[in-house]
């Protein structure tokens, strides 16, 4: 037994570390789960400048991706509608209305040029064996924007989820200009449906946004969506409101979708009804409002970390600089080793030391007499001549040494020495190529059309203050059915559906519930009433009830908690309620069995004489006579 507890724990541990690290939650990086991050290298594998059919990325990418082409389809064509990284070419679903994408051999796709210019760099990526050790992939890509925050995320793990909401690339790019030059900076959300967005508790990425839809209510009889709150769509919204107006929560006389390449959905009003009387319904119980909760946890050292917002800008701008660093410093080497080859060829062709080898007649002694040709030219070298550079000077083909062009070489060595000057400036002040870096990327690929969504402040609407009490409460004291749904009995009240009722029943028995729609309280219900705890605090009942010893007892009070749909005993149990009331002022009049001895056969007693109390106190004695009927009036 002790061997399967260690087996399951050893199991279940190594499957949660896999399903957050490997499935679920984004890298901190390169902002990729790893599934889109097989899908963008595989799309840099097949990059050739034109489309390629979805089908045949998603082939491509089975080589790296253990579960299935399903996953990678889906993956991909989320991936592509956030349209920053991927181009596409035919249906791939729309965001506005839901619509779903066609099948992945009906559409096509290809890299954007931000993705090539921020991500790719096969010289100083990291690269780990597949899942079955034929290729290599890539542990995540050298980003030079923060993908995080560009693209969102969405994810549940074991114990753990992440939901990123998605950014605006322009104000990413400026908050880490921003942060690069030492000055402060704020990042909020941007969501590709548009709408408007309070931001006041977003905490910086730990907190929650309201989003709501535009509406358009210059016609005073029709109120027009013209855009989407955050994680709706056309047909999600329209049945909301379908929901609403069938519960009577909004009143409307008809819904229509014009929806194309923008959204426009009408709402046609009901008669004498007026749309600045129907917004507020409208943001109260449909999906013209959102509330999006956020938690920013991503995967940072092989472990999942929760970070803010702006921890994520001065992580990529620290990183940026690394990675510009690095890629100035490897194309330095390389311009150096091209400089030593072409100034080496050069001296090998000018000086004419190819001319010394016509006479050797051993590879050792080639060796040796190109080396002695060179050695006089050591100074103008970069560093010393090894074989593999005599091996490369004696490749060089007849032909190419007759045609040789000293001018041409000349011009080349000295665009190399100006392009090593430029680079070495930029290593010295990085900060400044950085920020000239980042210039360059949002003049290249922000978009004119800039933020989407209008971020402003409005107050939360509170369902129960909008709707109105259009519900009509019925008692059937034949069938003692309490409810909204009944059609016969006795029209009670009107309530909302957001009400509470107090029931007390002839028994004694009371309880506070929601507005029923159909409910067998009792067939001698004494009271029903609201149960707003500020209003009931004010209605005194009293209770005039018999014990089973024949004694009378009086009690008034007041029920100032109680629990939803629990129970409570108004009087002792066994006692049998005379009379009930909730007049504050009155007369309690009893009229007493009539016997020999007895001359007064009726009483009155002002109720002002008992004081009122808590509701599970005790009751007074009124008369310890034989009583035939208590009246409680005025």
């Amino acid at each position: 037994m002790a061997y399967v507890h260690t087996l399951v724990n050893r199991n279940f541990l190594e499957y949660a570390s896999y399903v957050i690290k490997d499935r679920a939650i984004p890298h901190l990086d390169d902002g990729f789960k790893p599934v889109q991050r097989r899908i963008i290298h595989s799309l840099f594998e097949m990059d050739d400048g034109k489309f390629h059919k979805v089908a045949n990325v998603v082939g491509h990418c089975m080589q790296y991706h253990p579960h299935g082409d399903a996953s990678i389809y889906s993956a991909l064509v989320v991936l592509a509608n956030k349209e920053l990284l991927i181009e596409k070419q035919g249906n791939f679903g729309n965001l506005l209305t839901g619509d779903e994408p066609s099948a992945a051999r009906y559409i096509e796709c290809r890299l954007r040029p931000l993705a090539s210019e921020t991500l790719l760099n096969p010289e100083l990526t990291s690269y780990e064996p597949s899942y079955d050790g034929r290729r290599k992939e890539p542990k995540v890509f050298p980003a030079k924007l923060p993908y995080v925050l560009l693209l969102g995320a969405e994810g549940i793990a074991v114990g753990m989820s992440t939901r990123i909401l998605p950014h605006n690339l322009s104000e990413v790019i400026d908050a880490m200009r921003r942060c690069l030059e030492g000055k402060r900076f704020e990042l909020f959300p941007d969501f590709p449906s548009g709408g408007l967005a309070d931001v006041s508790e977003y905490e910086d990425g730990h907190g929650r946004i309201r989003s709501r839809a535009r509406l358009d209510t210059s016609d005073p009889k029709r109120i027009v969506v013209r855009e989407l709150a955050f994680g709706s769509t056309t047909e999600s919204l329209i049945a909301s409101i379908e929901q609403a107006a069938r519960k009577n929560k909004v009143k409307i006389a008809g819904i229509y979708d014009y929806t194309g390449e923008e959204v426009e959905i009408e709402i046609k009003l009901a008669r004498g009804v007026y749309s600045d009387e129907v917004v507020d319904s409208l943001f109260a119980f449909t999906e013209c409002e959102t509330q999006i909760s956020v938690n920013l946890l991503v995967i940072r050292d092989e472990r999942p970390v929760a970070i803010s917002v702006s921890e994520v800008i001065r992580y990529h701008s620290r990183r940026l600089l690394e990675i510009l660093k690095a890629e100035l410093e490897l194309e330095q080497s390389k311009l150096n080793d091209t400089l030593h080859a072409r100034t080496l060829e050069r001296i090998f062709i000018e000086e004419r030391i190819y001319k010394a080898i016509e006479e050797q007649t051993t590879q050792e002694a080639v060796f040796t007499a190109v080396r002695d040709g060179l050695a006089p030219f050591v100074s103008r070298l970069r560093r010393k001549v090894t074989d593999e550079d005599i091996e490369r000077l004696l490749r060089i083909p007849i032909r190419r040494i007759s045609l040789y062009d000293i001018n041409r070489a000349k011009k080349e060595i000295q665009e190399i020495k100006a392009r090593l000057t430029e680079i070495k400036g930029h290593l010295r002040a990085l900060k400044r190529y950085a920020i000239s870096f980042l210039d360059t990327l949002q003049q290249k690929y922000v978009p004119e059309a800039g933020r989407r969504t209008e971020l402003t402040s409005f107050q939360k609407v509170a369902a129960r203050e909008v709707v109105g009490r259009n519900l009509t409460l019925r008692y059937d004291k034949d069938s003692g059915y309490l409810g909204h749904g009944l059609t016969g009995g006795r029209s009670w009240m009107q309530v909302s559906p957001y009400d509470r009722v107090l029931v007390v029943r002839a028994s004694g028995m009371y309880s506070v519930m929601n507005v029923p729609e159909k409910l067998f309280v009792d067939k001698g219900m004494l009271y029903c009433g609201l149960a707003d705890k500020e209003d009931l605090t004010k209605v005194t009942f009293t209770v005039v009830y018999r014990l089973p010893t024949g004694e009378v007892n009086i009690k008034r009070c007041r029920i100032e908690k109680f629990i939803l749909d629990k129970g409570y005993q108004l009087v002792p149990e066994q006692a049998r309620i005379l009379a009930f009331s909730t007049r504050e002022r009155g007369t309690i009049t009893v009229r007493y069995k009539k016997k020999p001895q007895l001359r007064k056969l009726e009483e009155s007693f002002d109720l002002h004489r008992f004081a009122v109390k808590g509701q599970h106190s005790q009751g007074v004695r009124l008369t310890n006579k034989e009583t035939t009927s208590v009246r409680i009036g005025a």
